[in-house]
């Protein structure tokens, strides 16, 4: 079992910047790949960007892309997804995710608000 505790969202203006942490407990929380995932209101939870659990490979959401860093320190069992060039369509409820595969997820955490206003 693996507990998921997300942090770091707020408002923040367009363009600003925001840094998201999931801190991990549980069993070996290390040797899980992690996502993060958000959910606009009215609409379904979408994929945003994963690490593998070796943090060598990473993968983005094309919406995100060259905007959005995620990043994993095992020593803190925490994932990060650093957020910049914000847009009011960032605006959602982000989620992190861990699983024994990338795009395969079994634990969530509860969400963070993250809210861009237009």
């Amino acid at each position: 079992q693996v507990q998921l505790v997300e942090s770091g969202g707020g408002l923040v203006q367009p363009g600003g910047s925001l840094r998201l942490s999931c801190a991990a407990s549980g069993r070996t929380s290390s040797s899980y790949a992690m996502g993060w995932f958000r959910q606009a209101p009215g609409q379904e939870r979408t994929f945003i960007a994963d690490i593998s659990w070796s943090g060598s490979t990473t993968y983005y959401a094309d919406s995100v892309k060259g905007r959005f860093t995620i990043s994993r320190d095992d020593a803190k069992n925490t994932v990060y997804l650093q957020m910049n060039s914000l847009k009011p369509e960032d605006t959602a409820v982000y989620y992190c995710a861990a699983g024994l595969k990338v795009g395969v997820y079994n634990y969530w955490g509860q969400g963070t608000q993250v809210t861009v206003p237009s």
